[in-house]
């Protein structure tokens, strides 16, 4: 299992997060951190499913 590492930026309307070593557009967000946590986690998720081994950045 790889780890993915994640930023979590606040904003002025909420929190937006995106994961690091993944190809293409993840994105999740939330009006709370955990809210954006929880939403990205799912997003990297179903990218992972999607595009298995071609996810993943060189």
């Amino acid at each position: 299992m790889k780890t993915i590492k994640l930023v979590i930026e606040k904003h002025t309307d909420g929190y937006i997060a995106y994961p690091i070593g993944l190809k293409g557009v993840v994105v999740g967000e939330g009006n709370t951190y955990e809210e954006a946590l929880v939403d990205v986690k799912s997003a990297v998720q179903f990218h992972i499913e999607t595009f298995g081994k071609d996810a993943w950045a060189d």
